[in-house]
């Protein structure tokens, strides 16, 4: 219910409409097709902002993957400014080389926090597992 709140706001700010919102690291994602990004993201920033002092939450628009040839840049998008080395896909399974340990620490977050996040997003758009090594 609450991500179809999200959707709803973001229509009523910028007339834009996704089907795909999600939350990772205290921030809500909206995924929108390529085209309409400025539109969403509105003259200087003015939806974003709207939406985000509404909220009381950070905000950023995407955009949408068009399959599994945009995965490496989905997924960039996400943990942006964190980075990774490398994306495979094997066996219905994305892996992420983090590099090293400290990327890897924060690509997994406290508790696995932000693993399992990233995880069910990548669940939710492509119906792979994710393994981060």
């Amino acid at each position: 219910m609450q991500t179809m709140r999200y959707i709803n706001l973001l229509d009523k700010a910028s007339n834009v409409k996704t089907k795909q919102c999600f939350m990772y690291n205290n921030t809500i994602f909206f995924a929108v097709p390529k085209e309409l990004i400025s539109r969403a993201i509105g003259p200087a920033a003015v939806h974003v902002r709207r939406i985000q002092e509404h909220l009381g939450k950070k905000v950023r628009i995407i955009q949408e993957p068009e399959g599994l040839r945009d995965a490496n840049r989905f997924i960039h998008d996400l943990i942006n400014p964190g980075k990774f080395k490398s994306l495979e896909i094997k066996d219905n399974c994305f892996i992420i080389n983090a590099g090293s340990n400290q990327t890897k620490a924060i690509l997994f977050g406290r508790n696995k926090r932000r693993l399992m996040e990233l995880q069910k997003i990548v669940q939710d758009v492509y119906s792979m597992e994710l393994k981060i090594i």
